[in-house]
């Protein structure tokens, strides 16, 4: 049986790892880490920002209310803190229709 090494996932992000897994500006993400309360990344010695994979998330659910909903910063931060679990999971159906949604125009496409 071939070994198979494990996908890795890292404990804490950087700043700048975050702001490219985004296609953000690393100033946004800053902007945004002080704007919203979910958002909590620890700081090294040195200061820097690490962001975990829950702070990732929340930043994926933030900039899809504010880019693709138009929704402003009030409209976010009450729905964040009001109704957090209905977001999260709206989030994550969401997520996992678009994923539905892909695998079915690739097998559109291949027949």
């Amino acid at each position: 049986m071939p070994y198979k090494e494990k996908n890795i996932e890292k404990l804490y992000y950087s700043i700048g790892e975050v702001s490219e897994m985004l296609g953000l500006p690393v100033s946004t993400v800053r902007f945004w880490e002080n704007e919203f309360d979910v958002l909590k990344p620890m700081k090294n010695k040195k200061g820097n920002r690490m962001f975990t994979t829950n702070d990732l998330k929340n930043l994926k659910i933030i900039q899809r209310l504010l880019k693709e909903e138009g929704m402003t910063l009030a409209g976010v931060k009450k729905k964040m803190t009001g109704h957090w679990e209905e977001t999260n999971h709206r989030f994550e159906i969401t997520e996992s229709l678009e994923k539905i949604k892909t695998l079915l125009k690739e097998l559109r496409d291949n027949i």
